[in-house]
């Protein structure tokens, strides 16, 4: 498998020191300090959306900024750097990266008056040929003057500025899921069969080795069962050579929330994502959950919770991440340590075909960042999930397929969370999906 070439931008080790904003004793109650005390910057690149974050504010003027702390990240693909690299026009003949920092909590409008953050400086590094060289490079490290005069207390702002080569495997479902598409490799304009896919909604075979973890005691396909729960789905991924090297299936049925139409929070659904056993032939090993439900609002989405499995058991599990997709118009599923908020240390997913030595999954080690991305489709439209994976984390095409029947499981999880009434009504006048 050949990666496509990526590039990651990150933004560290972010702090702010000054005389004027040093942090304020437990027996300060001046107002105006402590709202300075909350400092926050904006951070921006031609073509991304903006990212904001929260600055730590030294407590003294010879304390240091956090070293290992990532604010942000971008991820630039080749057609995003030639974008850059291009002169524009008018008053921004180069692309810059900006980092705006401010001062003060911002907050909505009163009576037509709004509490305004006040803004300590800019910091800019224009972008230049060495962000197209694919190679490691520290662009910025250390600290500078923001302040934009003498009245800001000679702020300054310390960051760590780093470009990394990141390459991805890019693959691409060929059809929806429900119809059992083949899954193939984008390398450009090329597409290379890697895997197949297999969905089934119906009950396990006896001699399906799947049928140990299968708790549905139905199908599900029944027109009275499916008015009111959807179960026994069900997706494997086999290699070119037809062996089954992941798959993924309902382990907590979609069922609605009690006075409602809808699978509620309160009741999630869940899948169970699994890869085969090295150690029993015919055998699987669960591997991460994922649990999915609809939240309702002016525009609804689907919440898509993932939690990686220590030792194959629910107890102990790590969060990897919590996401919206809006039900409407689909949207990312994303595993990013760098972009997610997580309850507990974010780690890198284990291998697939690893010793199954999951101990480490609780602490903070190195190696985070971006792990995977599957774009789905909303409600009522033809999804052929697009995924990408961090080459980092796949070492052999098995390790690739866990995350293809992750995928399947998300896109899938649009259909299932879909309110029961739509269904209902017109499969009372014609059964079919």
């Amino acid at each position: 498998m050949d990666p496509q070439a990526f590039i990651r931008l990150s933004v560290s080790s972010l702090a702010l020191r000054s005389p004027k904003y040093l942090l304020p004793s437990a027996s300060t109650s001046d107002e105006k300090t402590n709202s300075c005390s909350q400092c926050s910057c904006e951070i921006k690149l031609r073509g991304f959306p903006v990212q904001t974050t929260s600055i730590p504010l030294m407590p003294s003027l010879d304390a240091a900024p956090d070293h290992h702390s990532v604010s942000t990240s971008f991820y630039l693909e080749e057609s995003d750097l030639r974008a850059l690299l291009t002169p524009g026009c008018f008053y921004n003949p180069n692309a810059h990266l900006e980092v705006s920092v401010f001062c003060g909590k911002k907050s909505s409008s009163h009576c037509g008056v709004g509490a305004k953050r006040q803004q300590i400086g800019v910091f800019k590094l224009e972008v230049g040929p060495e962000w197209g060289e694919g190679k490691p490079v520290i662009l910025f490290n250390g600290w500078i003057n923001i302040g934009k005069n003498k009245r800001d207390g000679g702020a300054q702002l310390h960051l760590r500025v780093k470009l990394d080569p990141d390459p991805r495997y890019v693959f691409q479902f060929e059809d929806v899921t429900t119809l059992s598409p083949q899954i193939v490799q984008l390398r450009g304009s090329v597409k290379q069969p890697i895997f197949s896919c297999k969905f089934s909604r119906d009950r396990v075979s006896q001699v399906d080795p799947l049928n140990g973890y299968w708790s549905s005691s139905g199908d599900g396909t029944e027109l009275g069962s499916e008015r009111r729960e959807r179960k026994g789905w069900k997706v494997k991924i086999h290699d070119l050579s037809g062996s089954a090297v992941a798959a993924a299936f309902i382990t907590t049925p979609f069922v609605p929330s009690t006075g409602c139409d809808w699978v509620a929070k309160s009741n999630p659904g869940a899948w169970h994502v699994v890869r085969p056993d090295p150690c029993r032939p015919n055998s699987w090993q669960p591997w991460g959950k994922l649990e999915a439900w609809r939240e309702r609002g002016i525009r609804d989405s689907v919440c898509c919770r993932f939690h990686i499995l220590s030792n194959g058991q629910e107890v102990g599990d790590v969060l990897m991440s919590e996401i919206l997709i809006s039900a409407e118009k689909g949207g990312e599923f994303l595993i990013d340590t760098d972009k997610q908020m997580l309850t507990v240390a974010a780690t890198p997913i284990p291998s697939p075909q690893s010793s199954g030595d999951y101990s480490g999954l609780g602490q903070c080690v190195s190696g985070g960042g971006f792990v995977m991305s599957s774009r789905v489709q909303g409600e009522g439209k033809s999804s052929k999930p697009v995924v990408q994976l961090a080459m980092r984390h796949v070492t052999c095409v098995e390790d690739a397929a866990i995350f293809m029947a992750l995928a399947a499981a998300v896109d899938l999880s649009i259909l299932a969370c879909k309110p029961f009434r739509r269904t209902s009504r017109r499969r009372f006048r014609h059964y079919s999906w």
